[in-house]
């Protein structure tokens, strides 16, 4: 998948952290590492999962923002699709070849509908969520003028608090507008509870998506008593896949950080109580990091701080280690205790972020490995895609 990335034009070290052949030990840090072996075996696990429960399984492109991650996730995977936040986002795998791309969100701004009504002509499919009457009159005019169809799910407020409507009435309103629309097709429901994802209980995230899932089997009824069927009813997340695949409602799942796994993801329980970075899903993603400074007998200084990573949802773990512990970090410098000074200078340790998905957006390249050796330097294809 590196075929169109000519790495002769690169330099090691500033223009990127690694090339294909390399040993791992060479990599240059702080830069994003991807364990090849993992990474297969959570996306071919959840395609396996998908297909078993009846569900199709539509990525979230946002989580890692990478086309060549999104085609491996539909070649080992089976994945339809991806899911995007914004435009500019969706175009990229739009250009990338991905096939069936949704912006699981609103676009109400004239420039970014007539930027979304176009992306058809790239030869993907587009859909977009609405939530707002008046937003439907403007994808029509924007996919009439430019010759093209945009699907559009109405999107429920299940939970989560931010967009979306909340009565089965509105839901069949805007959807009949959407229906009778030119250039617009009506495809379904969008419906993510995002608010108990990282629920710690697997029987209180169980509670809360049993209220989501009441509130769209009664939306998707009201639909249909109206003549209208949903191709998609979608939603669900790495916290709560396993409940929408077994709600005989949804038939859409919208995983995404599975694939790659971060320390606050790892920490929620599954049905037996056991975290689910322990037997669920593998850590597959790492800030690789070198230890810069050992002059406190106590502490190494490493090169991963806060421009290396988000902490929005807590700091780093050090993965697979318990006698050294991540402590602290400012701009350019990461703080780790080492009461018994067992780390070297030089030395490099594998972080597992706090959170995957802006932890890759302050990146540009992942670098994958297998077997201590990089066999493949993928660019964060839509970083900085935020409009």
């Amino acid at each position: 998948m590196n075929a169109s990335v000519n790495f002769d034009k690169f330099d090691v070290g500033y223009d990127i952290p690694a090339k294909p052949g390399m040993d791992e030990a060479d990599i240059q840090t702080p830069c994003l590492i991807l364990d090849l072996d993992a990474l297969e075996r959570n996306i071919k696990k959840m395609g396996d999962y998908a297909k078993a429960h009846g569900m199709r399984h539509r990525v979230h492109g946002k989580m890692h923002k990478s086309v060549d991650v999104a085609k491996l996730q539909e070649k080992l995977g089976g994945s339809v699709g991806v899911c995007c936040q914004k435009v500019s986002e969706a175009e990229v795998f739009a250009r990338g070849g991905i096939k069936d791309v949704m912006v699981s969100n609103q676009v109400t701004d004239p420039a970014k509908i007539d930027r979304l009504a176009r992306m058809p002509k790239l030869g993907c499919r587009v859909l977009v969520c609405v939530d707002d009457p008046e937003n439907v009159a403007n994808l029509s005019a924007a996919a009439v003028r430019h010759g093209t169809q945009i699907e559009c799910l109405v999107e429920i407020d299940c939970g989560a608090g931010r967009c979306g409507v909340s009565t089965t009435q509105d839901v069949v309103h805007i959807a009949k507008l959407i229906d009778a629309a030119p250039g617009l097709k009506f495809a379904g429901i969008q419906a993510y509870q995002g608010a108990m994802q990282h629920m710690d209980i697997f029987a209180d995230r169980k509670a809360k998506l049993a209220l989501a899932i009441a509130q769209v089997a009664d939306a998707v009824q009201g639909l249909k008593s109206n003549g209208l069927d949903c191709d998609i009813v979608g939603g669900g997340g790495t916290g709560s896949y396993q409940f929408e695949s077994n709600s005989n409602v949804y038939n859409e799942l919208q995983c995404g950080s599975y694939a790659f796994m971060d320390a606050d993801y790892g920490r929620i329980l599954d049905e037996n109580g056991k975290r689910i970075d322990q037997g669920e899903w593998e850590n597959a993603l790492f800030i690789l990091t070198t230890v810069m400074s050992h002059s406190k007998a106590d502490k190494a200084i490493v090169d991963a701080g806060l421009k290396a990573q988000s902490v929005d949802s807590g700091l780093p773990t050090i993965f697979g280690r318990d006698d050294v512990k991540y402590l602290k970090c400012s701009d350019e410098h990461g703080v780790v205790s080492d009461p018994d000074g067992v780390l070297k200078v030089n030395d490099k340790l594998r972080l597992v972020p706090g959170h995957c998905d802006p932890t890759c957006n302050v990146h540009d390249w992942y670098v994958g490995v297998r077997g201590g050796k990089v066999e493949v330097v993928w660019p964060v294809s839509a970083r900085g895609k935020a409009f």
